[in-house]
């Protein structure tokens, strides 16, 4: 198994690509801490790692308060030990709307959850893998963090904050043994937040829900939505010693449609 003995935290597990990745990573031996805000979700997570025999613990937390993030990092550590690897998932899109029309409390709250709480996490797991010399942290970024698209400026605003997090703890790492990257999801349209976004973003235009989501996907290359366990196999990869050369990139899992 590709991550045995390790200890992961998951943000973002309870729903979604948080929860994909909690199992990927629990069923490859990791012992994973998941967090996130709804319990009830967290519960499903860990219910399914444990009746396969996996290692998992779980934490409800907010990641926008930095005592909610030193409460999941003690947690991992008194469950299982030093931490191995942070995924950095919990996220929200925020509103739907143009810049002027977003208030700054909205910009905020996107803000705090989307980078405010990986910076968080990632300053606390740091001296600990920097004092053992190796270690891993995935950030979930997004393509919205790469290219622009419209009403979605405090998301977008907060994933290229993200790349630019993991791009400047990257250098900082690496002499210390510590890999740093991004993941940039294409449309996931299975999950919660995708199919949130597209009903939002079809009354905002005056669309057909479907007729705005075969919209997008005509402008991916394989014409198809990314799955959730493509996401995961691709997190999965970055954080085994398979990738043990790459650091500081950010990795678009999105079928074609950025190409940088």
């Amino acid at each position: 198994m590709r991550l045995d003995g390790k200890v992961a935290i998951v943000t973002g597990a309870g729903r979604g690509i948080g929860r994909g990745i909690a199992r990927r990573f629990a069923s490859e031996g990791a012992a994973v801490l998941a967090t996130a805000r709804t319990e009830e979700e967290l519960d499903r997570t860990t219910a399914w790692i444990s009746k396969r025999g996996g290692r998992t613990a779980s934490v409800v937390a907010d990641v926008s308060h930095e005592g909610d993030c030193e409460r999941i990092v003690e947690e991992a550590r008194a469950r299982f030990g030093p931490i191995d690897i942070l995924l950095n998932n919990a996220g929200i899109f925020g509103p739907v709307r143009p810049a002027e029309e977003i208030s700054p409390e909205e910009f905020d709250e996107v803000i705090a959850i989307n980078l405010r709480g990986p910076f968080l996490l990632c300053r606390l797991v740091l001296p600990e893998m920097y004092e053992r010399g190796s270690g891993v942290i995935l950030n979930i970024s997004s393509i919205g963090g790469k290219q622009a698209y419209p009403m979605g400026g405090a998301y977008g605003t907060s994933k290229a904050g993200m790349l630019g997090l993991t791009r400047s703890l990257a250098a900082e790492a690496a002499p210390r043994g510590v890999r740093v990257n991004a993941i940039c999801p294409g449309p996931v349209t299975e999950t919660r937040m995708s199919q949130r976004l597209g009903q939002a973003l079809a009354e905002r235009l005056g669309m057909d829900v479907e007729e705005q989501r075969e919209g997008v996907l005509r402008g991916i290359l394989q014409g198809r939505a990314q799955t959730v366990d493509e996401i995961a196999a691709v997190a999965l990869f970055l954080a085994s010693d398979a990738a043990s050369a790459i650091t500081a990139q950010a990795i678009n899992v999105d079928g074609g449609i950025v190409y940088y």
